[in-house]
């Protein structure tokens, strides 16, 4: 990697060359992480942190500091965070890294009941600043269960770190933001008392792929698909998202969400807007967002009496996956053997503005299905006339471009050709692109790095979270009230997902892309 600092005279941003693009190199910046010992700060945050140290994307002069209940030792924090680190690397362990970044950990147990519990954590954090050379730019990470956002950032707000001191401010919190959108506005509130909303960086790292991002690049950088983005030439979008894992360690959370609140709410109504939206006058992180709600103010109500027709819910069975026998939702720890708790769905979403009137949207996501698999299909309409009626055997399939995002970062475009041979025979072509290179960035990267400098694009805004939120609580309230324990299971582990999915898009004459 070349740092492109030393070819730039004066004073100015640095940056370094990663994936063929020039990064801009953060300034100076203390990171707060609340919960450090936990499960997201252990497997995703600190290794996203040492991997940026590592590949030189951090600044000279930076320090950490995890925040805890519990009583470490300096030796004994950094032990943990060295575990972590090792713990979640695919490649292999840099110790001239370590050293250093090592050497900027610290550890502050903070009792978080009292309103001025973050005062010492206010003072720590100000002599470490003079230590390390920082500028007053803190980002504060709240890697803490979602009933804890509360709390935390009004003790901050009282402790008086949400008030930029010679610098920026930043709280991060993690998805989902509520569980309803009472929850969410009152949420968003606690957060608005103690922060401007340009200090608040509510995330969703699906948002952070490669896929994701190259969507907008996709579509406005190339005049072939955007004429064609709209409902003259598109039948229909596939949006699915699908797990073949179960619930894990997450029971307490996960039996009291659902797939809806779990998947819908955020990654896959994020990747609707993305699909969806107007173009925006300027590649700018306020303008892409105003597109994107825009997108979930034309969404149509969801209609209480007919909600069969729009909705399917299933819970997984016992099954194999990967070849392995897997249990049954209910008889994972935890989960109580009568639970109604949907872990797949599926949805029918019409967008009611000019470009998508009329055009379906199915979203689809679930646990201990068939693959691990998230991409977004776009199925152009058939062709008009069949002027090779009397040539050919059946129908020609219709174009559909894939845009995939995990496991492989690829895009498709599936379109038809003639096969070799005297005979007028058509066959099935593709033509892929793809991130075959493994990024040196991966998304919790991308997103601290956008953290430090102050670029919200890949941020949920106050008024889209309470958008989605206003189309879905009254869908959950429905069907939660309606909920009954002997409708599920009504899938096996392994499978496609419930036969209710595939009869809301055979009502409509279409038909599931395969897992």
């Amino acid at each position: 990697m070349e740092d492109s600092a030393a070819l730039t005279p004066g004073v100015g941003p640095r940056y370094r060359s990663v994936d063929s693009c020039d990064v801009e190199i953060p300034r100076p910046f203390c990171l707060v992480v609340f919960g450090v010992t936990g499960d997201l700060a252990k497997r995703k945050l600190l290794p996203s942190l040492y991997r940026l140290a590592r590949s030189g994307l951090l600044p000279e002069h930076y320090f950490v500091i995890g925040v805890g209940r519990g009583d470490l030792g300096k030796p004994a924090f950094r032990g943990a965070v060295r575990d972590a680190v090792q713990g979640a690397l695919e490649d292999e362990f840099d110790f001239r890294t370590w050293s250093d970044f090592s050497h900027r950990l610290y550890y502050v147990r903070a009792d978080d009941t009292g309103s001025d519990s973050f005062r010492p954590l206010k003072r720590r954090i100000g002599d470490l600043e003079k230590r390390h050379g920082t500028t007053g730019n803190r980002i504060f990470y709240l890697a803490v269960p979602p009933d804890a956002y509360e709390a935390v950032a009004s003790r901050l707000g009282a402790a008086g770190l949400s008030r930029p001191e010679g610098g920026y401010s930043h709280i991060v919190i993690e998805k989902p933001i509520g569980r309803d959108l009472e929850s969410a506005r009152r949420l968003n509130m606690v957060l608005r008392a103690s922060f401007e909303e340009d200090q608040i960086y509510r995330m969703d790292h699906y948002l952070a792929k490669e896929t994701v991002q190259n969507i907008l690049m996709f579509r406005f950088a190339n005049s072939i698909f955007e004429p064609l983005w709209n409902r003259r030439y598109i039948d229909h979008v596939q949006i699915t998202v699908s797990e073949t894992r179960g619930i894990g360690h997450r029971a307490g959370y996960y039996d009291g969400a659902g797939v809806i609140r779990d998947m819908f709410q955020n990654h896959l109504f994020q990747l609707l807007a993305l699909t969806a939206m107007e173009p925006p006058v300027a590649f700018e992180s306020e303008n892409v967002r105003d597109e994107k709600v825009k997108v979930f103010r034309s969404i149509r109500p969801f209609p209480p009496p007919a909600a069969d027709d729009v909705v399917a819910l299933g819970q997984y069975g016992s099954g194999t996956v990967n070849g392995e026998s897997v249990a049954a939702y209910r008889d994972e720890p935890g989960i109580p053997e009568n639970s109604a708790t949907a872990t797949f769905g599926a949805m029918k979403v019409y967008i009611d503005n000019w470009r998508w009137n009329g055009v379906p949207f199915y979203l689809r996501s679930g646990k201990r299905l068939a693959s691990r698999k998230a991409e977004i299909s776009v199925h152009f309409r058939p062709v008009p006339h069949l002027m090779f009626a009397h040539t050919l055997e059946g129908r020609i399939e219709p174009n559909t471009l894939i845009m995939k995002v995990q496991p492989e970062e690829a895009i498709s475009l599936v379109f038809q050709a003639k096969t070799q041979g005297t005979r007028v025979c058509l066959g099935t072509e593709t033509m892929d692109f793809s991130y075959r290179k493994q990024s040196v960035l991966g998304d919790y990267e991308r997103i601290l790095l956008d953290c430090m400098q102050g670029d919200q694009m890949l941020f949920v805004r106050e008024d889209g979270v309470e958008q989605s939120w206003s189309l879905l609580s009254p869908l959950l309230e429905m069907l939660e009230a309606s909920a009954a324990p002997d409708r599920f299971p009504n899938y096996e582990s392994g499978s496609a997902g419930p036969a209710a999915a595939d009869l809301l898009i055979q009502r409509d004459g279409r038909a599931w892309r395969p897992l």
